[in-house]
């Protein structure tokens, strides 16, 4: 009769480990989902946040052309200035 118990007793115990065995890893897989959920929401602002960087950058490109060009004009028309302001003390130094 003991050897019966013993066996059960083994028995019980195995099964008893499995279960807990299943759930732990049903545990560990639930952890993980929601660790990589996390992980892609925050891929995904991040993602977000470079392509707003991208398009704020593409327009501060813009800007600088646009500003280049004004500074081009400008400086001609300094240099224009200058040859105008450069003719009338020659005219009126005379």
């Amino acid at each position: 009769m003991e050897l019966q118990w013993g066996v059960l007793i083994s028995f019980a115990s195995v099964v008893i480990a499995y279960l807990a065995f299943s759930l732990n890893k049903q545990n560990t897989t639930k952890s993980e989902t929601r660790q990589d959920a996390k992980i892609q929401a925050q891929l995904d602002y991040i993602g977000k946040g470079v392509d707003d960087i991208r398009i704020d950058l593409k327009a501060n490109e813009r800007q600088m052309v646009a500003l280049g060009e004004r500074v081009t004009r400008v400086e001609e028309s300094t240099k224009q200035a200058h040859k105008r302001l450069d003719t009338v003390e020659k005219d009126g130094c005379s």
